[in-house]
C-alpha cells in the first residue's frame, strides 16, 4: 500500500488578515513532527510550550505532576487520531496563546517523486514571536501601517525592519520543513 499524505490547511485563529498554511505531511509523522512542521511553516522558533487537542483529548510533552494528563505525542501518530474531514486544535506558547485550526483536507497516495513535508501555499507572514497574541499582532499590524501611530517607532524597532506581515514564501518554507522535518 502506497505511503499515505495527508494535506493540513493550518490557520491561526483570531487573527485578521488570515494567516495560514497548507502543508503535506506524511499520515505516519507523529504529533510531535507535526509540531514542528507547524513551528517552521509559521516562521516561528519552537521556543515556548504547545498542545495538540484532539476529540477533547490533549496531545504534547507530558508532566507527571500536571493535571490534566496529557498524551505524549512522540507516542501518537497523524493517521492513528485523524483522518479525512478531521479538525483539531493546535496550541503554541500558552502566554499569547497562538490557537491554530488544523484541517484534513484530503489524504493522498505519495507521489514517488515527491519529497515530504513540503508546503504549497499559504498567506502572510507568521506573528514574531513575543508580540502579545492576536491583541499585541493587531497592535504591530495597526502601528507599522500608520507612521502617526504613538507605537509606530517602536514596534518598527522591534521588529528591526525584518517584518513584512504580507510576506510568505511557499518555496522557502518547504525547504525549511524538508531541512527541520
Amino acid at each position: 500500500m502506497p505511503r499515505r499524505i495527508f494535506q493540513l490547511k493550518v490557520s491561526l485563529t483570531r487573527v485578521h488578515p488570515p494567516i495560514w498554511r497548507r502543508v503535506l505531511v506524511p499520515g505516519g509523522y507523529t504529533l510531535d513532527r507535526l509540531h514542528r512542521v507547524v513551528q517552521h511553516a509559521m516562521g516561528w522558533r519552537d521556543c515556548r510550550l504547545h498542545s495538540f487537542e484532539i476529540d477533547g483529548v490533549p496531545y504534547g510533552e507530558p508532566d507527571p505532576d500536571a493535571e490534566p494528563a496529557v498524551r505524549d505525542e512522540l507516542d501518537t501518530r497523524l493517521d492513528a487520531v485523524a483522518g479525512l474531514g478531521s479538525r483539531f486544535g493546535y496550541v503554541y506558547d500558552f502566554g499569547d496563546w497562538w490557537e491554530h485550526e488544523l484541517v484534513v483536507e484530503d489524504v493522498l497516495a505519495a507521489d514517488p517523486g515527491e519529497r515530504y513535508p513540503s508546503c504549497p501555499a499559504g498567506e502572510r507572514a507568521g506573528p514574531p514571536e513575543g508580540v502579545g497574541g492576536p491583541a499585541g499582532q493587531a497592535l504591530l499590524l495597526a502601528a507599522l501601517t500608520d507612521p502617526h501611530h504613538r507605537e509606530h517607532a517602536a514596534m518598527r524597532d522591534w521588529v528591526g525592519g525584518r517584518y513584512d506581515p504580507e510576506a510568505f514564501d511557499a518555496d522557502r518554507t518547504t525547504v525549511l520543513l524538508r531541512r527541520f522535518c
